[in-house]
């Protein structure tokens, strides 16, 4: 079963950890035992309009690139605030959600990637109060949360967010054992 919505809240409060590139194939090799690539939906949340917020519509392309056959959140056709509540339920219900998206978090985790097997609630670090989405989740720590978010998302390094997003569809293609 998808879970597409739930309770919000806090990521202090799920059960989620924080890993590295490694860590991130590591779960997505999990995810490959439990499923089937055809079995999976990625929902890359974020827009274009932003830096910080770019990660998940460049994961979605990326994704894309390498094969990936159900992917909501591109470059081209954005996942945001503004079509979420309309994309998420065009998800076939026999499949499992991997939702991705950026997030802010403390300074020692930026770079990091906050992975669970639970569902990711968009815009929760600037105050977004969307319901939860996906199965599986990973919140890619692109900058330190502070007291302005969105100006923080607005000036995090292209640079960072770049390396972050292709990190993530690396480790897809090698813990789904796809070729590059």
């Amino acid at each position: 079963m998808i879970n597409r919505r739930s309770s919000l809240l806090p990521y202090e409060q799920q059960n989620r950890r924080n890993v590295n590139m490694d860590g991130m194939v590591q779960f997505f090799r999990m995810i490959h035992s439990r499923h089937a690539l055809d079995e999976l939906a990625f929902v890359c949340i974020g827009t274009d309009r932003s830096t910080g917020d770019a990660l998940g519509p460049l994961t979605g392309s990326g994704l894309e690139a390498h094969g990936i056959p159900y992917v909501i959140g591109t470059l081209e056709q954005p996942c945001d605030a503004h079509n979420l509540h309309v994309r998420i339920p065009s998800i076939p219900e026999h499949m499992t959600v991997i939702a991705i998206d950026a997030c802010l978090g403390q300074q020692r985790s930026v770079g990091l990637y906050s992975i669970g097997e639970e569902p990711l609630f968009p815009a929760l670090s600037v105050g977004g109060q969307f319901p939860g989405v996906g199965t599986y989740s990973i919140a890619a720590i692109v900058n330190e949360n502070g007291p302005k978010p969105y100006w923080t998302l607005q000036t995090t390094s292209l640079r960072q967010v770049m390396q972050m997003s292709d990190d993530i569809v690396q480790a897809a293609v090698r813990g789904l054992g796809l070729r590059c």
